[in-house]
């Protein structure tokens, strides 16, 4: 852990008081800070000034980069890995095995300012969010969907599909993606729907 790290910091929200509790073997950079009343596992690995805020409850195996923000009230599953200067909005439900690219923001109420019916995405397992994409509110990305670099997503991903655009939409099945610089399929590999169920 580096000298400048901040665990255990208190909020100014009205709830219970309750100690952070941070797994063994963490990898904390500085100027991270870490609020009191979450539950994080092991084997966390932060880059510098990551903010993980009060009552999230985080598996093992977290890894979360440079200038990154999970707000309040979430939970993130083993494996997860996020990328630089993402936002994850308060009540944001993170999956097994996800990846979330640079400058991903996620969304939580459809009624700015409002306090009534927020509720972050859902990401489920093994899906992979591109670089710049912007997650609304109450929608569902399916497990090992993929999500193209600045989409903007307004409705639910079925699994297993690539989608991209403003707003996005479901364009083909990602085990169908070709590289356009070498000759292979790159998400066919690992990629196995029904045997994750």
């Amino acid at each position: 852990m580096d000298e400048d790290v901040r665990l255990d910091y208190p909020t100014s929200r009205m709830i219970e008081r309750k100690p952070l509790v941070l797994g063994k073997h963490a990898r904390i950079r500085s100027g991270s800070v870490l609020y009191e009343a979450s539950i994080i596992g092991e084997y966390l690995e932060t880059g510098h000034n990551v903010i993980i805020r009060e009552q999230n409850r985080i598996g093992d195996h977290l890894s979360i980069w440079n200038n990154s923000c999970i707000d309040y009230g979430c939970e993130i599953g083993n494996n997860v890995r996020i990328h630089n200067n993402v936002y994850v909005a308060q009540f944001t439900i993170i999956e097994d095995d996800v990846f979330v690219a640079p400058g991903v923001m996620m969304a939580n109420d459809p009624h700015p300012i409002g306090v009534n019916c927020m509720k972050g995405p859902l990401l489920r397992r093994g899906c992979r969010i591109g670089v710049n994409v912007t997650l609304l509110d109450h929608i569902e990305i399916g497990q090992g969907a993929l999500i193209g670099a600045g989409s903007v997503v307004t409705n639910n991903i079925p699994a297993g599909m690539l989608a991209y655009g403003s707003p996005a939409r479901v364009i083909k099945p990602v085990d169908a993606i070709d590289c356009k610089w070498c000759d292979e399929r790159p998400y066919v590999k690992g990629l196995d729907i029904k045997a994750r169920a």
